[in-house]
């Protein structure tokens, strides 16, 4: 028998409050800021190696469409403020109209897919987690790619070998571990409530 609720917070607190939804917010934009300070420069590439995405596939799929995207709204907008979350402690209105701010809008979009995902139950099963982790990928990375070539002026050879090539490795094994892990967590879910 499957569960009803379609995000893991829905489960975990059936009759959220207002607190509890500002909490869950806070404490997402918490992580988000976090796995963004793990930040790996790429020589001749403006764009860094972050955890900031593994953020993104877990924050989108346990929060649900809308928590996951407020949450994502709330760090872009903190950041924008002067919270120093973005890689490196970074901040400012310059990281969204930068060389990685399409990054950042593909992730907020990537958010808002995964929590369509969850909303559908689609992040349950090993046989759709992945591939929809995969897509939310593909966005973050199409936003990333477009802003960082229209920014730069450089060619798409250079953009792809600065701003792709050296995350594929390290996104797919952010897919494997939110991929696997979610369903893992929802059969646990599942079973318990059977």
């Amino acid at each position: 028998m499957s569960f009803p609720a379609t995000s893991l917070r829905a489960w975990a607190m059936p009759r959220a409050s207002v607190l509890s939804n500002a909490t869950l917010v806070l404490g997402g934009v918490m992580v988000l800021g976090a796995l963004a300070q793990i930040a790996i420069p790429v020589p001749g590439s403006p764009v860094p190696v972050t955890g900031q995405t593994l953020g993104v596939l877990l924050v989108g799929t346990t929060y649900g469409l809308s928590l996951g995207a407020a949450t994502f709204a709330l760090y872009l907008l903190a950041g924008i403020a002067g919270a120093p979350i973005f890689a490196g402690q970074s901040f400012g209105i310059e990281k969204i109209t930068g060389a990685t701010g399409g990054y950042l809008i593909g992730m907020f979009i990537a958010t808002y897919f995964l929590g369509f995902v969850a909303r559908k139950r689609l992040d349950q099963k090993f046989s759709t987690a992945l591939p929809s982790m995969i897509i939310a990928s593909v966005i973050t990375f199409s936003f990333g790619l477009t802003w960082l070539h229209h920014f730069t002026g450089q060619s798409w050879g250079w953009t792809i070998n600065a701003g792709l090539t050296p995350f594929i490795v390290g996104e797919f094994i952010k897919i494997a571990i939110a991929g696997t892990s979610l369903p893992l967590l929802w059969r646990f879910v599942n079973r318990k409530n059977a």
